[in-house]
């Protein structure tokens, strides 16, 4: 292997070295007139831009018409629909920019193309265009950063208004554990050099202190509808990013420290899971699942529609399958699925 390697390395050089003399040869002083363009090849050229636009065009079209479907329904947190509109703005900005742009790069490249006795004018400067083309963008981005801003204010101010309910979002590679703060809705101190696994501590909780007492961890994490939620979010080994994108929701887990983002679901599963974009999209990925599973192809079973949250920073070999379901239900049914967990005293007093 390490002798291919080094062939390759050779062969990369030999063409580099090749490269560069062609570059040399081309920079001495040389008349030869073979090598200039003609009218018509200008002209050949212009129309290649020409058609080089329509490329473009099209294939924007198509990526519109074609891959639509494939974007995130509709958000199902309270800021998500204000974070869309901020979202979209920008894309309807940048796509009528683009289209004026485009069709006037390539516009003038066909019209001041190059011909026989034809000289090009050179302006040395503009003060009309300059500022034209200087100011409105400087005050459309503005714009959009100084909104961008805001939104993000709003989003990140984590708070203890209307009674939040507190969850931990522990990251290690390569899965996630979710903790609640119990009946008092308070989380206990915790620590990773307090991790135990002979004494299933593994989140490091301190066992002297008593809010940790009726802290509840575990797999899934379930949250009710309506109600913000402030999350704490912590990291054992690695940088890991708590992406939920249906709640439109991303936050780093970093090592050695505690960050927070909050939310309010209000949407849940069942409402999700019968939204009609949703159903068609379940259709057609069970579709696709039954065809690779009558090829014997694994990893093929029906799918259902879920939240997820899953790391967006690569953290290794199996970050791709670093992800935790997330169940979004009424606070009924909340409170009785919380009530059937196990607390930490509880885990630790089976231990002993």
């Amino acid at each position: 292997m390490n002798t291919f390697l080094i062939l390759i390395v050779l062969v990369l050089v030999a063409i580099a070295v090749w490269q560069m003399a062609k570059i040399f040869e081309l920079s001495q002083t040389k008349t030869d007139r073979g090598q200039v363009a003609s009218d018509l090849d200008n002209k050949y050229n212009g129309y290649l831009m020409f058609a080089f636009l329509i490329f473009i065009y099209g294939i924007t079209i198509f990526s519109f018409w074609k891959y639509t479907k494939v974007l995130l329904p509709e958000a199902a947190s309270a800021h998500g629909a204000e974070y869309d509109l901020l979202m979209l703005i920008s894309f309807v900005l940048i796509f009528i920019v683009q289209t004026i742009t485009q069709a006037l790069l390539h516009y003038f490249a066909f019209k001041y193309r190059g011909e026989k006795g034809k000289k090009a004018l050179y302006f040395a400067d503009n003060d009309k265009l300059e500022m034209i083309w200087t100011i409105i963008p400087t005050i459309v981005l503005a714009g959009l950063i100084l909104w961008g801003l805001y939104t993000w204010t709003v989003i990140t101010d984590v708070n203890d208004e209307d009674n939040p309910l507190i969850v931990e979002l522990y990251a290690q590679q390569f899965n996630w554990t979710a903790r609640y703060g119990g009946e008092d809705n308070v989380l206990g101190d915790a620590n990773v050099r307090m991790i135990d696994i002979d004494k299933a501590n593994i989140l490091g909780l301190d066992e002297s202190d008593t809010y940790a007492s009726d802290d509840v961890i575990v797999k899934e994490l379930h949250l009710p509808v309506g109600r913000k939620v402030n999350f704490k979010m912590r990291s054992q080994d690695v940088l890991h990013s708590a992406y939920m994108p249906h709640f439109r929701a991303q936050m780093n887990c970093v090592p050695g420290m505690i960050t927070e983002f909050s939310f309010t679901p209000i949407t849940t599963t069942e409402e999700m899971r019968r939204d009609p974009d949703v159903v068609e999209k379940v259709k057609r990925a069970n579709k696709i699942r039954a065809e690779k599973a009558a090829n014997g192809e694994p990893n093929s079973d029906p799918w259902e529609y879920d939240f997820l949250l899953i790391c967006n920073k690569i953290c290794g070999k199996s970050h791709y399958n670093m992800q935790m379901k997330i169940i979004v239900e009424s606070e009924e049914d909340f409170n009785k699925w919380i009530a059937e967990q196990k607390t930490f005293g509880q885990s630790m007093a089976a231990t002993e």
